[in-house]
Parts: C-alpha cells; sequence; structure tokens
C-alpha cells in the first residue's frame, strides 16, 4: 500500500491542467478590502511545534486541551493561563481528544494514552496497530481510535482494553490523511479510501450502513484515487462527506440512503449549519450550498491555491486559515471577506476550533491564539 499526502495530489492535478503556464498555478495574492468586523486576540500561548502532523486543540467546560508533537497541556479557557503540560514517552501524531474526565493522544507508533483532564495524571496508556494521525474520539464509555492504515478500534474508556475492531480492504495508492471518526447519536462515523462513508455501532462496532460517496475514474492509480480525507459532517438527519477527486454527498444518517449528490473534489471536509453546508474544495475556494438539494448558493475563490482549511461557522461568519497563518473571516450568506487577521506567518492546518462567543487557531509552529471577533 502506498501513501501520497493530498496537497501533492493538488500540485500534481494542477500541473497536469496548465502545463508551462507557471503563473496561473501561483497561490493568489491577497485583495484588500473595507473591514466590517476586527478580529482581536483574547490570549495567546506556545505549544511546540506539531512537525508534519495535524494537530487540533479540543474544548471542554474545564480548559482548553491542546498538544504539539512532545507535548499536552491543559489551559483556562478565559485567561489562558496554562494549568499544566506533561511530555508523553511517544511522539503525538493524534490529538486532541476530550470527555468522560479524559484527555487523549495517539502516537506515531500506535501508542494510545489518556490522561485525567483535573491532573494531567496518566489514567492508562495502549497500543494499537499502527500510527495514529487524528484525534481520539470518546462516547459513552467509549474510545474510538482510527489509524493511518484505515483501521478503527473501540476501546474500553475505563481501562484501553480493545472492544471491538473495524477494518476493511483499502486499494494500492491511498491518499495519507488525518481523517478521525465523528460520533453522534451512538453511531461513529467515518469516510474511507476509494469513497465509501459507514456508520458503525458505537458500542460492539457493527456497521450499520455504508454508502458510496465517489466511485474511483480514470485510467491511472493516481486519477483513480478517490478517497475521503476528511471528517464528515454530522448532524440528527443527515451525513454529507467529499471525497477528493471526487464528489460530495449527503445521506440519510440514520438508513444510509443517498440524498443527493454534486461533482466537487475536497481533502477538507465539510460544514453543516441551518439550511447550508459549507465547503472548501481542492482549488481552495470557499463554497456553500444548499443543505437540502446541493444546489450552489455563492463561491469566493479569491483563496485560490493557499492551502484554505474547512470554512469553520461562528455566528453570522466563517472562518478559514490558510498556509501563510492568516484568518479570514467571510459573511456566510454571500462569502465576502470582512475581516482578517495574521498570525505567526506559519500554517494554518486545522480549522479552528469553537471557543465561547470566538475561536482557537492553531498553526503548525505551535502557538495557540484565542481570539474574538467583533462586529
Amino acid at each position: 500500500m502506498k501513501l501520497i499526502r493530498p496537497f501533492l495530489l493538488v500540485l500534481v492535478a494542477a500541473l497536469s491542467a496548465c502545463g508551462s503556464d507557471k503563473a496561473s498555478i501561483e497561490p493568489a495574492k491577497l485583495m484588500d478590502f473595507k473591514p466590517s468586523a476586527q478580529v482581536t486576540t483574547r490570549w495567546k500561548q506556545s505549544l511546540g511545534d506539531a512537525g508534519f502532523n495535524v494537530l487540533t486543540p479540543v474544548v471542554t467546560r474545564e480548559g482548553v486541551f491542546a498538544a504539539s508533537a512532545k507535548s499536552l497541556a491543559r489551559f483556562e479557557r478565559e485567561s489562558g493561563k496554562q494549568v499544566w503540560r506533561i511530555v508523553p514517552d511517544f511522539t503525538v501524531s493524534g490529538g486532541v481528544g476530550a470527555g468522560d474526565g479524559l484527555v487523549l493522544v495517539g502516537g506515531d507508533k500506535g501508542d494510545v494514552a489518556a490522561y485525567d483532564d483535573v491532573s494531567g495524571a496518566l489514567r492508562w496508556k495502549t497500543k494499537v496497530f499502527s500510527e495514529i494521525l487524528s484525534a481520539p474520539k470518546i462516547a459513552d464509555g467509549v474510545v474510538v481510535v482510527r489509524t493511518g492504515n484505515g483501521r478503527i478500534a473501540g476501546l474500553d474508556a475505563a481501562d484501553g482494553k480493545r472492544l471491538w475492531l473495524y477494518e476493511r480492504s483499502t486499494p494500492t495508492l491511498i491518499v495519507r490523511n488525518h481523517a478521525g471518526v465523528m460520533i453522534r447519536n451512538g453511531m461513529v462515523y467515518a469516510g474511507f479510501a476509494a469513497g465509501k462513508v459507514a456508520a458503525i455501532g458505537l458500542t460492539k462496532g457493527v456497521v450499520i450502513w455504508e454508502s458510496a460517496v465517489s466511485q474511483p475514474k480514470g485510467n491511472t492509480e493516481l486519477e483513480r484515487i478517490s478517497d475521503i480525507t476528511s471528517l464528515p459532517a454530522v448532524d440528527d438527519t443527515q451525513v454529507c462527506a467529499v471525497a477528493f477527486q471526487g464528489r460530495v454527498a449527503c445521506f440519510d444518517a440514520v438508513q444510509g440512503g443517498t440524498l443527493w449528490t454534486k461533482d466537487i473534489s475536497s481533502s477538507q471536509g465539510l460544514a453543516l449549519t441551518g439550511s447550508q453546508l459549507y465547503l472548501t474544495n481542492a482549488d481552495s475556494h470557499v463554497l456553500a450550498l444548499d443543505r437540502a438539494s446541493g444546489s450552489s448558493l455563492w463561491k469566493n475563490d479569491q483563496l485560490s491555491l493557499r492551502r484554505a482549511t474547512l470554512a469553520y461557522p461562528l455566528d453570522d461568519y466563517l472562518l478559514v486559515g490558510d498556509y501563510e497563518g492568516y484568518v479570514h473571516v467571510l459573511n456566510k450568506e454571500d462569502g465576502a471577506f470582512v475581516a482578517r487577521y495574521k498570525t505567526d506567518g506559519s500554517p494554518i492546518l486545522t480549522s479552528p476550533v469553537l471557543l465561547g462567543e470566538g475561536a482557537l487557531i492553531q498553526t503548525s509552529d505551535g502557538n495557540l491564539y484565542s481570539i474574538a471577533l467583533n462586529k
């Protein structure tokens, strides 16, 4: 099984389409606009370098938890004051997950560790099959861990012992990605190589339904890649997922029946809110679709090839990070820019995370920003 990174595929596709026209494949330059909102820094903390890993902070009632490749820390939500910091005995490559009094991270050699969210004390540690590239999730006493080879394991939250295992065959060439799982209403939702999405029972790991988002097509292995490399978007009624070099599709959350499909390629994922679905496509264009039908509502193409993150909904706005460490604030209704915020200049690889009336931004250089958006 061979692995390839998503941004390399984007570059290959752009070069194939544009030939020797180098100017057309350069990232878009940022355009000036008149701000109608302001982003301010509430606090900032340094975590340390994430390496090649995509690490996402998590927020609970107890605090903010965030990791670098070498450490895991807890901060106060309002002030950002560090409460504790620990150094696991492995390189952190997947995290952070939290719930039921635990904080969870995974390692590059398959280690999974659970720490007490109050004290930072190690509760348990176990090992799964291969590197962990996404945050472990926890619900109803089950920790769900996804490994880099596509396997998903359910672990007992009390001691880390394995309860169940889900695995499937994979194509010869797949995209190395940091997609994990979503848990809702006793179901584990995940996308896979070759464009499949599945709903798995949380307690026993039994497949409830499996549906196709996209079908591989093309003459070469590279052309036939149609992997789901991002988290599905899930609520009580719908599950939506998008495949790289494929399509976006929405399904009935209970039975898995297809509601609609649309030809869009993305490695960043989707966000569902209200009557709309938001996504960032393979060219870093931000799009809004009608969630009931998939019809296009608007598109902002001014972040073209800037490796834009998933658009994260925050009140009337969307927050999008890019490869130069900018956070772009867009109007939900029409996609117009309303504000821009500069971090440390290193890439923002994961979408913002909600914190109170603002958001958390983690950069690849390991700086954690708590920001507020003022109208």
